[in-house]
C-alpha cells in the first residue's frame, strides 16, 4: 500500500500528523507529489521529514525556492523569498544546507509507474497546471489532459481533494464515502494538500493507494502552534494562518 501526500507547505505540525497516521495504516512506501515549502513557518524541518519519502516530485514553490518564483501572488513570493532565507541560515551546518539543496534540485517533475502517473499540478504541464472541479466544464482542457494518461494519475497543486473521471464528472471525498475503486476507466485524483487544505476542512489531507482503491483521510492536527508560528514570522502574512483555520 502507498501512502500519496502533496503540497505541505512547510506546515510541520500538520505533517508529523500525517506521518503518525500513515505509521497506523499498513503501508510499504510514502510518495511526495511536491511542494513541500512554502507559505508556511518551517520549511527546513519538512524537507528533512519528506527526504525518508519513496519517491518525492519537485512542485512550483520548491522550485521557486530555488529559482526567482514566476507567477506567484505578493503574499507567496514575499513567503518564497523568506522560506529561502530559512534554507540558508547560518544556523546550520554547511553539510545541513547543502543537502537539502541537493535534494531539492534532483526532484523530478513526474514519476510513471505499473500505469500510473504521479505529477504535481496535470499530466499536462506536471509543475504548474491547476486542474480544479470547476474544469470538468472545460471539456477541451480535460479531454487533453486525460489523453496523457494511461490509467490513473495522481495529483495535487490546487489543494482540493477529489476524483476526476473521464466522463468529465468531479467527486468530492465525502461525496464517495471517502473511498473509490478504479475500475479500469481512466481517472484523475487529486490528493488533496496536508499543509494548507483548501476544500472548507482544515484537516490534513492525503490518500492511500492499495491496488485499485484510493482511501482519503483526514487528520488533525496542532493548528493553533502552526498559526502561533506564522504570526511571529514579519515575512510571512497573518492571513496565511488564518486561511488555515477556513480550509481556504
Amino acid at each position: 500500500m502507498k501512502a500519496i501526500i502533496s503540497d505541505i507547505h512547510s506546515n510541520l505540525e500538520a505533517l508529523q500528523a500525517v506521518l503518525e497516521d500513515i505509521k497506523k495504516q499498513p503501508v510499504d512506501e510514502i510518495y511526495c507529489l511536491g511542494d513541500i515549502v512554502g507559505y508556511g513557518p518551517n520549511p527546513r524541518e519538512c524537507v528533512d521529514l519528506v527526504m525518508a519519502c519513496k519517491m518525492v516530485l519537485l512542485g512550483n514553490h520548491d522550485q521557486g525556492a530555488m529559482f526567482d518564483p514566476e507567477g506567484f501572488n505578493p503574499p507567496a513570493e514575499k513567503a518564497i523569498f523568506w522560506t529561502r532565507s530559512q534554507l540558508e541560515s547560518p544556523s546550520d551546518s554547511r553539510q545541513q544546507k547543502e543537502k537539502r539543496w541537493e535534494f531539492l534540485a534532483e526532484r523530478p517533475r513526474s514519476h510513471k509507474e505499473n500505469g500510473f502517473l504521479f505529477v504535481h499540478g496535470s499530466a499536462r504541464n506536471p509543475l504548474n497546471e491547476y486542474v480544479f472541479p470547476e474544469d470538468i466544464y472545460n471539456q477541451r482542457k480535460m479531454e487533453r489532459i486525460f489523453a496523457l494518461v494511461e490509467r490513473s494519475c495522481f495529483q495535487g497543486h490546487t489543494h482540493v481533494p477529489g476524483i476526476f473521471t473521464e466522463s468529465l464528472q468531479f467527486h468530492s471525498p465525502d461525496e464517495i464515502d471517502y473511498t473509490f475503486k478504479l475500475d479500469g476507466r481512466k481517472t484523475l485524483c487529486n490528493v488533496g494538500s496536508v499543509g494548507q487544505p483548501r476544500d472548507g476542512d482544515w484537516r490534513a489531507c492525503y490518500v492511500l493507494l492499495d491496488n485499485e482503491t484510493i482511501r482519503f483521510r483526514r487528520v488533525e492536527y496542532d493548528i493553533d502552534t502552526t498559526v502561533k508560528k506564522i504570526y511571529a514570522v514579519p515575512d510571512l502574512e497573518n492571513f496565511l494562518g488564518d486561511r488555515l483555520r477556513d480550509g481556504r
